[in-house]
């Protein structure tokens, strides 16, 4: 729901840090703030087996779970699958011109929501139907131009959010699971629930929970091969190297040796490396340079 006069609405914040209207004025900023762009997904093959994984618990209205390492690209592939953070972006602009919903968010009709470590059940019980609550007046407002919940009932129950994804469920204790498993009877939408390995023998102690799993996915690490061409897109060597490529093919062989396929640690490790590039004004990459941004980071063996 969207104030009348932004430019005339107070603004306070709950215990988890959320904006909410008071009951007193003071004068906020109608202008948007500048959105700085998200960094260029990369659609793996991974990626790709999530997505169709997503579809099919979405389509069908059951429970999913998907499970991997740290690292391997879960978070980010459930994120640009609900369009997150253009939904992000989007929905903290206070302004008389909201613009369009982001196309994203409208042809997923995804919730995503992450409970805290020490979420307790009154933040899981309010925190599951504000998110999704959230994306079903989106859809409202964008093919209505305004939100009401009197107006809008299928909307006030969810009922145009066809997807919930929880990330973390490893934190989610006993209480939060079966609670999950009950908003899930109530409400005609798929759930993924997505976690650490080893979370769906967890699951398996709880029958009515797990009797309600239809689709099981485990993300796992890039291949050597994938990850090579994962690289060789973000990485473009120069047009006419000396050596003929031969350092900068090695570097990124070093960058697939190093990371075995983690793509978090892939990230964090080209961070580094363009660090190093930078405070040394050097523009070729090689071994060398691979090796001074391996050492600015923690990575096991």
């Amino acid at each position: 729901m969207r104030p009348n006069n932004p430019a005339h609405t107070l603004l306070g914040k709950d215990d988890d840090g959320r904006r909410f209207l008071t009951g007193e004025f003071e004068e906020v900023n109608s202008s948007a703030p500048p959105t700085a762009e998200p960094p260029p997904f990369q659609t793996t093959r991974e990626h790709r087996r999530f997505t169709e994984f997503a579809d099919a618990v979405r389509t069908h209205r059951y429970i999913g779970l998907c499970w991997g390492p740290p690292g391997v690209g879960k978070t980010l592939s459930a994120r640009h699958y609900a369009g997150t953070d253009q939904w992000e972006q989007w929905q903290c602009v206070f302004t008389d011109d909201l613009g369009p919903v982001p196309e994203r968010v409208l042809d997923a009709r995804t919730a995503f929501f992450t409970p805290t470590v020490a979420a307790t059940a009154r933040q899981i019980d309010q925190g599951l139907p504000r998110a999704c609550q959230q994306i079903s007046f989106a859809v409202d407002y964008a093919e209505h131009g305004l939100v009401d919940p009197y107006v809008h009932i299928e909307s006030r129950s969810s009922g145009r959010t066809e997807l919930l994804i929880i990330d973390e469920a490893d934190r989610l204790k006993a209480t939060g699971l079966e609670q999950v498993r009950d908003y899930f009877d109530r409400h005609h939408m798929g759930v993924i629930l997505i976690g650490m390995p080893g979370i769906e023998k967890r699951l398996a102690r709880y029958p009515q929970l797990y009797s309600r799993i239809g689709f099981a996915h485990e993300y796992r690490q890039l291949t050597p091969d994938e990850l090579t061409a994962v690289l060789t897109r973000r990485l473009p060597a120069a047009a006419d190297p000396a050596d003929g490529g031969v350092a900068h093919a090695t570097a990124v062989a070093t960058i697939v040796r190093v990371t075995a396929g983690n793509f978090r640690l892939v990230d964090r490790l080209l961070t580094q490396i363009e660090r190093v590039q930078a405070v040394n004004n050097l523009d070729e990459l090689t071994p060398e340079i691979v090796e001074a941004a391996r050492q600015a980071l923690l990575i096991g063996h």
